[in-house]
């Protein structure tokens, strides 16, 4: 394992505020074989990372950079890695009404929790040989969350129509702020 990296591991615990990954610079020390499946699970040499601790660890310390490749960032060094799909997936949804407007929380597998809203935006993306939907969050810089099959069941039931530009758009509200999924006239002949 690269030297960064177990270091970042024996201190594990010891701090509990997120490393400030976007301020570090360190030099690109190439690719490691670390995959993120496009199921959530963490894969290190083809073996799944069983330790929740270490997965939320090494979560930490992800960064997307603005060419869309993924890096684990240390102080000392930094690495690739291959990630599927999102580094993170979606695992709870919560919708609360709050000051008389709805408001979304999200839950993600490595313990993130982020109000969808302006800082936190959610977009939708067809999926590919379905035309199904697959709903997005920011989580945190660029990295994003995949609503799981379940919470995107449970967000269709929230979804509202609303024109955006003059076009009638299915979607849902969160903090004040509509996120259109799909046009009312697609829904009617696609699948979710």
């Amino acid at each position: 394992m690269p030297a960064g990296l177990a270091a970042l591991i024996a201190r594990a615990g010891k701090s509990r505020s997120a490393p400030p990954v976007e301020r570090w610079n360190p030099p690109f020390c190439g690719d490691i074989d670390m995959r993120i499946a496009a199921d959530g699970r963490w894969y290190y040499l083809g073996s799944p990372i069983g330790r929740e601790a270490l997965v939320r660890l090494f979560s930490s310390v992800l960064r997307r950079e603005e060419d869309g490749r993924f890096l684990l960032v240390t102080p000392v060094e930094k690495l690739g890695i291959t990630v599927e799909d999102a580094p993170f997936l979606g695992v709870e949804l919560h919708a609360d009404e709050t000051e008389a407007r709805q408001v979304l929380t999200l839950r993600t597998n490595v313990g993130d929790v982020v109000r969808i809203g302006a800082e936190h935006p959610l977009r939708f993306e067809q999926e590919l040989g379905t035309d199904g939907l697959k709903p997005y969050v920011l989580v945190r810089g660029r990295l994003e969350a995949l609503f799981s099959r379940p919470l995107l069941y449970q967000l269709v039931e929230l979804f509202e129509e609303r024109d955006v530009d003059g076009i009638r758009m299915l979607g849902v509200m969160s903090d004040g702020m509509f996120f259109p999924a799909m046009a009312v006239d697609a829904a009617s002949g696609g699948e979710v």
